[in-house]
């Protein structure tokens, strides 16, 4: 599978999903059990390498202001919904982490206190490699490497949070008034 086609994938799942991230996901099982066994093995090696790229400390720092906080497992399901969202905006946020403030969704979460994760998202190849073989999606035979992250930031330090991310801190550092 080749990087336009998982990403025509997550589009197509996303066409009357209505914008809720588990039903994107549901959905791109459902499109990828479609598949033949080795496209959906393409998809899973795809997707690391997306959240590979995306492994990055300063999109962290934008997930742990909009959600109010996250763990590595919550950075994981951050990245997963960012997926759901579609390729142009996830590239726009790993390019610009603070793009992100541009998202109805996401300034609407300031006032609402929404977080933002799709747990979900990252088991869709096992999922539709289970439906289509009834067995375990196998090991990766070309492993994709996680960057380290090495400038991690207070992300509690309102002052350092406006300096690298000015527009997600003006909407989560001191949320405006409804």
């Amino acid at each position: 599978m080749r990087t336009d086609d998982f990403w025509q994938l997550i589009d197509r799942a996303r066409a009357g999903a209505g914008g809720e991230p588990d039903a994107v996901a549901a959905r791109a099982v459902a499109l990828l059990a479609e598949r033949d066994p080795e496209e959906i093995v393409g998809y899973a090696h795809h997707q690391r390498r997306v959240l590979a790229a995306s492994h990055r400390v300063d999109l962290w720092g934008a997930a742990y202001l909009i959600n109010g906080g996250v763990s590595d497992d919550g950075f994981e399901y951050f990245r997963g919904w960012l997926m759901t969202q579609g390729r142009a905006v996830f590239a726009r946020a790993v390019a610009d982490p603070d793009s992100l403030a541009e998202l109805p969704r996401v300034r609407a979460a300031a006032l609402s206190g929404e977080e933002f994760a799709c747990e979900r998202m990252l088991g869709v190849p096992w999922a539709a490699y289970r439906k289509v073989t009834a067995t375990e999606l196998p090991a990766d035979r070309d492993p994709v490497a996680v960057p380290d992250l090495d400038d991690f930031w207070d992300f509690d330090d309102e002052g350092e949070a406006r300096r690298r991310l000015p527009r997600l801190a003006a909407l989560f550092v001191e949320p405006p008034a409804e």
